[in-house]
């Protein structure tokens, strides 16, 4: 039972992992590297992370300056950057790209703040997931008589209590989230 608890927590894990990356991808006005995770470049046939072929840094709180290593991809990097969903214009000046972060409005602000409410409630519905396959494979063992009554008892409670931790781990990130976003 031991290992179904430790199977149950590491799924649990990938899905607060998974969230915690979903969340770097969401523009907060501010600088932030995470946000070009999602964009790839055409690199000779082959789509490549902006963060492989190119240096990226935070010059301003608002700038990030894509530095390629190779300068001849700057037009393939910028294509990339307008083709994606991030909404910022790259500014290409031959020798790296600027990406200007605008502040974000108030009515901005709410709508990000939903979209991570409802990306936070996708997580504990993966998270519940989980701990609906992992009851179903304590109820499996106790049909098959590996596990007693009470074991499958104490086993449910133990599953309840990793979903429960878990689930409110979703609500502070989700919450963290909100923060950062609503703080001019």
């Amino acid at each position: 039972m031991e290992q179904l608890f430790e199977k149950t927590k590491q799924r649990m894990e990938k899905c607060i992992t998974s969230l915690n990356n979903d969340f770097a991808t969401i523009r907060a006005g501010r600088a932030n590297p995470a946000v070009l995770n999602k964009v790839n470049v055409d690199y000779y046939g082959v789509p490549t992370q902006i963060n492989q072929m190119a240096q990226v840094s935070v010059s301003e709180a608002t700038n990030l300056v894509i530095t390629p290593w190779d300068v001849t991809t700057l037009k393939a990097i910028e294509k990339a950057i307008n083709e994606s969903d991030i909404g910022i214009n790259p500014q290409n000046d031959g020798k790296c790209i600027r990406l200007i972060f605008p502040k974000l409005t108030e009515e901005r602000r709410k709508e990000i703040s939903k979209d991570i409410s409802k990306r936070g409630e996708e997580a504990k519905i993966a998270v519940r997931a989980v701990r609906h396959d992992s009851m179903d494979e304590l109820k499996k063992m106790k049909k098959n008589g590996d596990i007693t009554e009470d074991d499958l008892d104490d086993g449910e409670e133990e599953i309840q209590k990793i979903t429960d931790k878990y689930i409110k781990e979703c609500d502070d990130t989700a919450k963290a989230k909100k923060e950062e976003i609503m703080s001019v």
